[in-house]
């Protein structure tokens, strides 16, 4: 099973990679022959390169090359008969080529007018980091307290007391099933990254002093946290967050440059929506493969590995 669907993963690699005409397959040096077709030393050389770089180191080596021909050849296999069998000319076949140039023109689109222009400069990194130096820096340990309750219902009736004025420790004596914390009005004391289940580490560590968080599920029921302090280590240094910032800076960039791009394209397009068809489509979902890459949000100290939760 593994070896099938190792195969499969390799053809969806070469999948991307376009027909040749014949008049390629005339050019150069054949590496193989395949039926009527000829895999030339330039088809192969084209394709082995078109691979992302972590897959190139599969196929190091001469007999990296000669498993990598084997995949091309499969492939090539697979083309031959998916067209004797006719499924080029199927419907199906036409529109899914039909949208993979639509996609392929626009990404390029993108490519050429947002993506390759106005680069971050190394400085405009180095600046951010001088300016916001409190991103980078670890905390080393968090003081917190918690609130833990049985169901998500029963955790947000705790968090509407909380919000409307109750003491969190009085809550926390009567009401926490964590006994050992409650008697000290849900006080845990301080932790280090990977002393207690990740949940609730990462909920922690999103909070600032003094503020509540939302239900958090963890295999013991549900928390109500309140940091009440935290421990500030070092500061990251900048070579360890350098690409982290651009391309945190470069998302940012890119995102602004879309918004504006589309919305001068179209005022160039008249663009007529009907509603009525549009509420009797059924489901549905977007497609985010246009939208430039999300901003990355530096957050150091904020994963914690998955380690049991101590005893309170």
């Amino acid at each position: 099973m593994k070896r099938i669907a190792a195969t499969f993963f390799l053809i969806a690699l070469l999948a991307s990679c376009s027909q040749k005409t014949a008049e390629q397959q005339a050019q150069g040096p054949f590496v193989a022959k395949v039926g009527n077709d000829v895999i030339t030393q330039a088809d192969f050389e084209r394709e082995l390169g078109s691979l992302p770089d972590y897959a190139k180191q599969m196929f190091e080596g001469e007999a990296g090359k000669e498993k990598f021909l084997d995949e091309v050849i499969k492939k090539d296999i697979l083309y031959q008969e998916a067209v004797k069998k006719g499924i080029d000319k199927e419907p199906d076949f036409k529109n899914k080529m039909e949208e993979f140039r639509k996609l392929t023109l626009a990404s390029m689109l993108l490519e050429s007018e947002i993506m390759s222009k106005d680069k971050v400069s190394d400085q405009e990194v180095k600046d951010y980091y001088d300016k916001h130096k409190e991103e980078f820096t670890t905390t080393s340990k968090i003081r917190a307290s918690h609130i833990l309750v049985k169901t998500e219902p029963e955790a947000e009736k705790v968090l509407a007391r909380l919000k409307k004025g109750e003491k969190f420790e009085e809550i926390a004596k009567k009401d926490s099933l964590d006994k050992a914390s409650a008697a000290n009005g849900g006080d845990i004391g301080y932790f280090s990254r990977g002393e207690l289940v990740p949940e609730f580490e990462r909920a922690a560590a999103a909070l600032k002093v003094g503020e509540l968080s939302a239900p958090v599920k963890t295999p013991y029921g549900y928390h109500i946290i309140k940091v009440t302090d935290k421990k500030s280590g070092p500061v990251l240094e900048f070579d360890k967050v350098k690409d982290l910032i651009a391309q945190k800076l470069s998302g940012e960039r890119q995102k602004a440059a879309f918004d504006k791009y589309l919305t001068e394209l179209r005022k160039n397009y008249k663009v007529e929506i009907n509603k009525d068809v549009l509420a009797q489509v059924a489901g549905g979902g977007g497609n985010a493969a246009l939208q430039p890459a999300k901003p990355l949000e530096p957050g150091p100290g904020k994963k914690a590995a998955p380690k049991e939760e101590k005893k309170k």
